[in-house]
């Protein structure tokens, strides 16, 4: 069992250093007390070592075989009898893509689909990545009364197109697709009674229900799709199964959009903030690819990630016994001023923006990272041509769900002159 850590005197109670596991709104200065105080803290709330120095974080990404990535997916609070039966009757298998799996099936697996998931079947998707962002701004600037909301109004949709694109799926069922998302974001990462996981549970279902049936479709059709890539590899004799290929479905329509919504979010969200730094890519489009990669440090779309320890093991100096779970801060990390000079402060001129962690580390490095950039960056490009004076309003009372690993902001508003 995993000893927890000295109480208050005074208060009896657990000293956690102002680190609230499920509080997103503005956890950066209970990261900071971490990473100055304790920065390997056990966290009896949730049964996680909590992880914020960069150096640590990083070590224990590239270490997978001391530090197993087998729990990445696994819920956060236990799935209650009655979520429980609903997806047992619905046919719900569903596992990891990739992230929560370890070699040799993660090796095995990822080979696969990197062979598919290439520049060159997301490149093709540029031009109607960019016709898509100029229609949706286009649309929000002929509102008359000059208010918009940059995630409703263009993050929302732009990712979603582009990998239901990518996977094969119908661009239609944007809503759809969505639905089942925030259902898995919080049935895994959430921290749900068991009634409120009851209708995300059936949404998991449908969720499942659909990849299975895009990989089926992919047989039949033999349409160009990411999915139709990974069946004619399989026929082609690659080791993949249906269900891995329905299993990295799952996960990319997911992780494909889920992410790329929120750092687009945050990209307008800090740019705007600081008008300063937003007309420095205004006048100079060539600043934007090093902006994304800061926007990725300063306030990255996944604040934390788990691992659990497959031997006993030590962190920062810190004993860690044998089955432990970890809770990794990217959020932290990316902020560490023993990395990062100045790590507080969003500057998009920054030269090693580049060495954050927003994608993880090592063999599970994330896969999609170039398509997430693609798409931020023409984000930004088309909304400083076509709207260069917008003004972000009220940025202090941007509010972000609550979730342990997500850190989206609920809307983006904004406002511009005539």
């Amino acid at each position: 069992m995993v000893e927890v850590r000295e109480r208050d005197s005074a208060t009896r109670c657990p000293v956690h250093h102002g680190y609230e596991p499920f509080k997103q709104d503005d956890p950066f200065p209970a990261y900071a007390a971490l990473r100055a105080e304790e920065p390997v803290m056990y966290d009896e709330r949730i049964g996680y070592w909590i992880v914020t120095r960069y150096d640590d974080v990083k070590a224990v990404f590239n270490d997978w075989a001391t530090f197993s990535s087998e729990n990445a997916q696994a819920p956060v609070r236990e799935r209650g009898p009655q979520a429980t039966k609903i997806m047992t009757d619905g046919g719900f298998t569903a596992y990891s893509g990739l992230s929560a799996r370890i070699p040799p099936e993660h090796t095995r697996i990822r080979k696969i689909v990197s062979r598919a998931f290439t520049p060159r079947r997301y490149k093709v998707l540029e031009p109607a990545i960019r016709a898509n962002v100029v229609a949706q701004v286009e649309k929000m600037m002929q509102r008359t009364d000059r208010r918009g909301d940059l995630l409703a109004d263009l993050a929302y949709d732009i990712p979603t197109i582009t990998i239901l694109t990518l996977i094969g799926a119908d661009t239609s069922k944007i809503d759809m697709f969505k639905k089942w998302s925030d259902s898995r974001a919080a049935m895994t990462w959430g921290d749900l009674t068991d009634d409120e996981q009851v209708p995300h549970a059936r949404n998991l279902v449908d969720y499942w229900q659909e990849c299975l049936r895009l990989v089926a479709e992919a047989h039949a059709t033999d349409r160009d799709s990411l999915v139709g890539d990974l069946v004619r590899a399989q026929r082609d004799g690659d080791p993949i199964s249906d269900h891995e290929i329905a299993s990295v479905c799952y996960s990319m329509l997911f992780a494909g959009h889920e992410t790329t919504t929120t750092l687009l979010s945050n990209a307008f969200r800090l740019l705007l903030s600081n008008p300063d730094q937003w007309q420095t890519v205004v006048d100079d489009p060539k600043t934007i690819t090093s902006a994304v990669d800061e926007v990725l440090r300063f306030s990255p779309s996944i604040v934390a990630w788990r691992r659990k320890a497959l031997k006993d093991s030590a962190i920062g100096g810190v004993d860690i016994p044998e089955g432990s779970q970890l809770l990794l801060v990217m959020g932290s990390a990316n902020r560490d001023e023993g990395h990062f000079d100045d790590g507080e402060t969003f500057d998009i001129t920054r030269k090693n923006a580049r060495e954050h962690l927003a994608f993880g580390y090592g063999i599970h490095y994330c896969l999609g990272n170039m398509l997430a950039k693609l798409q931020a960056r023409i984000a930004i490009e088309e909304v400083a041509r076509i709207a260069p004076g917008l003004r972000i309003v009220d940025s202090e009372k941007i509010t972000f769900g609550d979730n342990l690993s997500f850190r989206a902001p609920l809307a983006v508003p904004v406002t511009w002159e005539n």
